[in-house]
């Protein structure tokens, strides 16, 4: 059965830093220029990355400075079909990436801020249905409280 978005004509990735326990993420503020809303790392995956994660492992370096291997990615097994704004259809894949609570990053242009948030608040500031869905893979992969 064909994708009801269309062919998909764009790969993207998108990565979240955590620390734990307890869950934190380091959610960053884009500038008014793109909405000013909160989002992860994220970025199309170009023809010399090879793969997703390595394409991932580009963007992090580029968004915050973090030097990364694809290994230590964990993959959240999320891939998303979504219409981008010029109108195609492009697909979300999501990883994450456990980092040390005291990593600041090196903001690029791209983001005007960025903070280490809870995971509840997490959940709140995140702009996209799909963010909060990865955010919660996440959380129930790796961090389920023991009942």
């Amino acid at each position: 059965m064909p994708d009801p978005l269309g062919p998909v004509t764009r790969e993207c990735v998108e990565g979240y830093l955590f620390a734990a326990p307890p869950l934190a993420l380091l959610l960053f503020r884009r500038p008014p220029s793109r909405g000013r809303i909160w989002v992860p790392v994220s970025g199309k995956v170009e023809t010399g990355d090879g793969d997703f994660r390595s394409a991932l492992c580009r963007e992090l370096e580029e968004e915050t400075g973090l030097t990364s291997r694809p290994e230590e990615l964990i993959d959240l097994d999320w891939h998303v079909p979504f219409v981008a704004d010029n109108g195609e259809t492009w697909r979300l894949h999501a990883f994450a990436l456990r980092v040390p609570r005291t990593f600041l990053p090196r903001l690029s242009p791209e983001h005007e801020g960025a903070e280490w948030v809870p995971v509840e608040v997490a959940l709140r500031r995140l702009h996209f249905e799909d963010n909060r869905q990865a955010v919660e893979r996440l959380r129930a992969r790796a961090f389920r409280s023991p009942s």
